[in-house]
């Protein structure tokens, strides 16, 4: 699948508002991975609302908004990245984002649909604004329509049919029918490739075949890399926070078993 018509919406949507924290984060998100999937993004927002951000600080205006990185980085993840993420996630940014309306609106639906298939809806949820930023009549220059820019290929391999009802393209922007095929497709891939969730998400992008042919690895092609990222990094805004930790129990006093009373002999 293709998410140019992500990229178009998401400029939109930030042109369209005044909510200059909007703009920023989105521009992080996708400076963030159209560079280094390590690199630290830091900005600010000036007296007129208008967005600044550089990947170091250029002075005293400047705050850390993310230190990215991904399942394909070759180094492991440090406690650096989860503190810059936890930073991120208390910020006013981070929240408007989290609860902005068109991800509401589609909510419930993505979580049915995920259920369904046994999927984590957060991460339906990241493939959705990656790939059409919720609008559900997105359609990509490649031809992929809806919410989860389903092909039409896709669509008939999963039973859509033209019939009286309305053409496969008809029935994929209906965001039930949209939402229903990818997550489907998705639930596919993942028993496809081990439920590896990065080279199920490369083959959403690239196909079956080049994850294959690349011996089940992400294929070195920039958009699909860059996709998985950005799905990556959207999951881990959408997924709750984790559970805090359990206190350990106390020990239990085991007292010992009382003796019985013995009379003595007469």
């Amino acid at each position: 699948m293709r998410f140019d018509a992500a990229r178009r919406a998401w400029r939109r949507f930030a042109r369209g508002r005044d909510d200059g924290l909007l703009r920023l984060l989105i521009l992080v998100l996708f400076t963030l991975h159209a560079g280094a999937a390590g690199a630290e993004v830091w900005g600010y927002l000036d007296e007129n609302g208008a967005s600044h951000f550089a990947t170091h600080k250029l002075d005293e205006r400047y705050e850390l908004f993310f230190k990215g990185g991904s399942s394909l980085d070759p180094a492991a993840p440090d406690t650096t990245q989860d503190d810059a993420r936890a930073a991120l996630a208390r910020s006013p940014l981070y929240q408007r984002v989290r609860n902005d309306p068109k991800a509401r609106r589609f909510a419930s639906l993505i979580e049915q649909h995920a259920k369904a298939q046994g999927l984590d809806g957060a991460l339906v949820k990241a493939m959705i604004a990656v790939e059409s930023a919720f609008e559900p009549d997105a359609v990509s220059v490649k031809g992929a329509l809806g919410l989860m820019q389903v092909l039409p290929e896709t669509g008939a391999r999963y039973g859509l049919v033209d019939d009286f009802r309305g053409t496969v393209v008809q029935k994929l922007l209906d965001p039930a029918i949209n939402v229903r095929v990818g997550a489907r497709y998705l639930h596919d891939l993942l028993a496809l490739f081990a439920n590896d969730v990065t080279l199920a998400l490369a083959a959403y992008n690239a196909g079956e075949q080049s994850v294959r042919q690349y011996g089940n690895r992400v294929p070195p092609y920039p958009e699909t890399r860059e996709y998985v990222e950005l799905v990556q990094q959207f999951h881990a805004l959408y997924r709750p926070p984790p559970l805090p930790a359990p206190k350990p129990a106390r020990p239990a006093l085991v007292l010992p078993a009382k003796r019985p009373l013995h009379s003595s002999p007469p």
